[in-house]
């Protein structure tokens, strides 16, 4: 399944896991054949990390237990993170940050964290797919308001999508991400259904977001039914309706993304469908 990952992804196969072989030497006396070659665990090595922004993320992560429990346990190995399994890079219990296949960032980077961009820069390096989990981390989302003088960290005052730092090769928008849309691409990894993770690999090149995507990729392509999908996913109640069809205020949009995400015409395959449309 990661193969067909990487491979969609440009990933480095070099990330990928290695298979140890050990040969048991067969006593010379007996001359009985070399036992077969025995093979190191091929689970993936999932990271995850946390950098600005709140944990709401986080927090659909976990509402979906009971359907990534099985993923968790059985499936995957987590090697890396201080919420998942309490282990960092410069904190008490990593020495240096272990090699990945799949790291899930959270959260913008602020430019004058130099812990932060070092662990983002790190991770880069250490994984062979990144994927930017929320729209902190794909389009900077509100972080990108902050301008410092905060009483905690006067100092911090520039965020950024982690895109302008490093490649990301698939990217999971929404403020937070829907518990849904995380349990449906679990889904999909494991299945390796690439033509439904398609958009989530096509988000990784997008660090904008906000309600004019709804207009430009979907009214204006004839796809809107009206549904109000994209009005009930605004966390700041910018989208409304005008006359059955979208609406952005853009004084309240915080550029997050979330409505375009949701929009269930917006997943469609817009190549697929002008092919079978003629256009």
């Amino acid at each position: 399944m990661f193969d067909k990952l990487k491979k969609a992804f440009g990933g480095d196969e070099a990330k990928a896991p290695k298979a140890e072989k050990k040969v048991e030497a067969a006593p010379a006396e007996t001359k009985a054949p070399a036992a077969e070659p025995k093979a190191a665990s091929s689970k993936p090595r999932i990271g995850y990390i946390h950098l600005s922004g709140c944990t709401g993320d986080a927090m659909s992560l976990t509402e979906n237990y009971d359907i990534l429990s099985t993923v968790l346990t059985d499936l995957v190995d987590i090697v890396y993170g201080q919420t998942l399994v309490d282990k960092w890079v410069h904190g008490t219990f990593a020495e240096e940050m272990p090699e990945m296949d799949l790291c899930l960032i959270e959260g913008s980077v602020c430019l004058q964290d130099d812990h932060s961009v070092q662990e983002l820069l790190m991770a880069r390096e250490k994984s062979g797919l990144i994927c930017a989990f929320g729209s902190c981390a794909m389009t900077g989302c509100f972080t990108t308001f902050a301008r410092g003088g905060q009483q905690a960290q006067p100092k911090h005052e520039s965020f950024a999508p982690i895109s302008q730092l490093v490649k990301v090769d698939c990217a999971l928008p929404g403020c937070p991400v829907a518990p849904e849309m995380i349990a449906k691409v679990v889904v999909a990894l494991c299945n390796g259904d690439m033509e439904y993770l398609q958009p989530a690999i096509d988000k990784a090149a997008c660090n904008t977001g906000c309600g004019c995507d709804v207009l430009t990729n979907v009214i204006r392509n004839g796809l809107c039914t009206g549904c109000g999908t994209c009005a009930l996913a605004c966390p700041t109640r910018a989208m409304g309706f005008s006359e059955g069809r979208p609406s952005c205020d853009r004084d309240r949009c915080i550029k997050c993304g979330s409505c375009y995400a949701m929009c269930p015409r917006a997943w469609l395959p817009i190549k697929r469908i002008k092919e079978d449309t003629g256009l």
